[in-house]
């Protein structure tokens, strides 16, 4: 599941609609909808999220919070270490061959130590 389709399912459940009425109102269909909660489609377009922020009443720091989900939710990420130091490239691969072993406290963890390097 990508951070985008975590919020939107919560969204949708919060406020008890279901897949299908939200699909039907967004002019998709269900299976897209779905794929995008799961993490198995990449972001979605400006014009959905613009939709799915009308939908839900959305605005000010909710509505941009959603555009940054979605920007950070494409499943497949390509890193270009080009003219970086090698143990910027190691790095980089090392998260790609063991992002799934990491148990969820550790990457919150990198998350935090991230995001406080911003």
């Amino acid at each position: 599941m990508t951070p985008f389709g975590a919020r939107l399912r919560a969204l949708r459940e919060a406020r008890g609609v279901t897949l299908t009425e939200l699909a039907a109102a967004l002019h998709v269909s269900p299976a897209y909808l779905s794929a995008l909660e799961h993490g198995r489609r990449g972001r979605p377009s400006a014009g959905l999220i613009h939709q799915v922020n009308e939908y839900f009443g959305l605005i000010w720091d909710e509505a941009e919070e959603l555009v940054q989900l979605a920007r950070l939710s494409h499943p497949r990420v390509v890193v270009d270490t080009s003219g970086l130091s090698p143990r910027a490239t190691e790095l980089a691969n090392l998260l790609a061959r063991r992002i799934r072993e990491l148990p969820e406290e550790r990457v919150e963890a990198i998350l935090r130590l991230l995001a406080s390097s911003d």
